[in-house]
């Protein structure tokens, strides 16, 4: 009998490239459709994520996921889901620069096979990962990009805005709905 090729997850499963390898439960690739247009790229997995293997399921996935479909983005359809990170960081921490790099083959391999018309970046560290920016999301979120030929928008974490929950115009919260507004308005007018 033939053996069945390995599919990018398995790879990704298997990999040892850094230390994170040795600590995680789960190898954390995406959710989301491979053919969406949409590919939003976080910073890395949390316990929640660690223990289920999808991206962005915890508290921050689901005020991510409203804000997602408040802006008329299917979650099945339209938006491919991911981490610049694999595994989880022990303690929720910041990936390390090593980590990133280690990491850096499996998310250019997402970006080739899903080929998305624009990209969000959620937080500082997956800018930073993608765009060689550091900080200064204040600035940077809400204002297009351009890399490798795509457009990217950085907006803030999700967690940034579950620790400002103001609903006020000009909070956190109002400004990362009209990014992902603007987000859905380039891919409509594409």
């Amino acid at each position: 009998m033939a053996e069945t090729p390995l599919t990018e997850l398995d790879l990704c499963g298997s990999c040892t490239a850094c230390s994170l390898s040795e600590t995680r439960t789960r190898v954390v690739v995406s959710r989301g459709s491979a053919s969406a247009p949409l590919m939003l790229i976080g910073e890395a997995p949390g316990a929640r994520e660690d223990a289920t293997g999808q991206p962005f399921v915890g508290r921050s996935g689901q005020a991510l996921d409203r804000l997602l479909v408040e802006a008329g983005f299917d979650l099945e359809t339209d938006v491919y889901i991911c981490n610049a990170v694999k595994c989880r960081p022990p303690g929720n921490r910041r990936p390390k620069r090593v980590e990133l790099a280690a990491c850096r083959p499996w998310l250019d391999l997402q970006l080739q096979q899903v080929n998305p018309a624009a990209v969000v970046l959620a937080g500082a560290t997956s800018v930073e990962a993608i765009l060689g920016i550091k900080g200064g999301m204040t600035q940077l979120r809400g204002r297009w990009q351009r890399w490798q030929d795509r457009a990217v928008m950085p907006i803030f974490h999700p967690s940034y805005l579950l620790r400002n929950p103001s609903p006020d115009e000009g909070a956190p919260i109002d400004l990362t709905r009209r990014d992902l507004s603007s987000v859905r308005q380039h891919l409509c007018e594409r």
